[in-house]
């Protein structure tokens, strides 16, 4: 299995400075301040990256169970909301919010949630997450 690797540069101090995140394989590079990370401001941060990593696994994580038992998913659309909070002092990531809608036939909802469950928890992006609270809204489509 292959290792990844991205890269972060920031400059001044915490209220007023700014940096870049990029992804080591070239696809992404954006901006991130404080504001883009604990108010609204412009630009990404890496709570934003967590969610987009935690989406993607968790959809490809659902697909391969699925296809494993010859369900192959016509598409599986994820959503995941990260959220970061103050605990004991510290910014922490508490919970990540999963939505997916998955067009896929021959399942009735029963057995599709048994599936999006294991994934929801099997995921490498889940199990990196560890103690954080990760919820599930899964739908046929």
């Amino acid at each position: 299995m292959p290792t990844r690797s991205s890269t972060a540069q920031w400059s001044g101090n915490l209220a007023r400075g700014s940096g870049t995140m990029s992804l080591g394989s070239g696809a992404f590079e954006g901006s991130y301040s404080f504001a883009s990370r604990f108010e609204s401001g412009d630009g990404t941060n890496p709570e934003e990256l967590i969610a987009a990593a935690h989406a993607g696994c968790f959809s490809m994580a659902l697909a391969a169970a699925l296809s494993a038992d010859d369900h192959v998913p016509d598409s599986v659309n994820t959503t995941a909301e990260v959220t970061i909070e103050t605990v004991d002092g510290n910014p922490t990531i508490t919970r990540s919010e999963l939505t997916t809608e998955v067009k896929v036939d021959g399942l009735d909802d029963g057995e599709f949630q048994n599936y999006a469950d294991a994934a929801r928890s099997g995921c490498a992006v889940s199990r990196a997450l560890g103690g954080v609270e990760i919820s599930l809204d899964a739908k046929l489509a």
